[in-house]
């Protein structure tokens, strides 16, 4: 599990370097949110490739192993502790209109503009409407559900058609 404590950790870690990380996954949504609401199992890291080396010699430092998962890509490292602590640690690069790619995929520029706040620490992370929308086109569970439920009703956002079965 990664607490608020463990999520501020890792991220001071990456600005300690210089590195820019952007926050997704549930941690994402609930520094959106700016509240922690439930517990959070990893903490969804996103680290342009050309700074990746530096933070995985950081990780390593604390103690944080390579391990691999089904959904294991070059460009999707996770690693975990002793503690069972884990960082999806996703590697993206800027095309030449600063666009973000990540696994072949185009994402526009502002899709690392959101803003949020993990305890008192303000983060960088997916906005809400690109978090509602990377919540679809897959099997969700339980926690998608409540994330982006309370995503649509913080930012007055439509519910996606997938998720209306489940809304108020």
């Amino acid at each position: 599990m990664i607490t608020e404590k463990d999520a501020i950790a890792l991220i001071n870690l990456a600005e300690s370097l210089e590195i820019n990380v952007f926050i997704d996954g549930g941690w994402g949504v609930d520094a959106l949110l700016g509240e922690q609401t439930r517990e959070h199992q990893d903490i969804d890291l996103f680290v342009e490739e050309r700074q990746a080396a530096r933070f995985i010699h950081a990780l390593h430092q604390q103690g944080f192993k390579e391990r691999t998962e089904a959904y294991s890509t070059p460009n999707h490292i996770v690693f975990a502790d002793a503690d069972r602590r884990t960082v999806d640690l996703h590697l993206f690069n800027y095309d030449a209109d600063g666009c973000i790619v990540f696994e072949g995929e185009t994402y526009p520029a502002d899709t690392f503009s959101g803003e949020g706040y993990i305890g008192k620490k303000k983060v960088s992370c997916i906005p809400p409407q690109a978090q509602v929308a990377f919540h679809t086109g897959y099997a969700f569970d339980d926690n998608d559900i409540r994330d982006v439920l309370a995503l649509c009703r913080r930012f007055h956002l439509s519910v996606p058609n997938e998720y209306l079965p489940y809304a108020d």
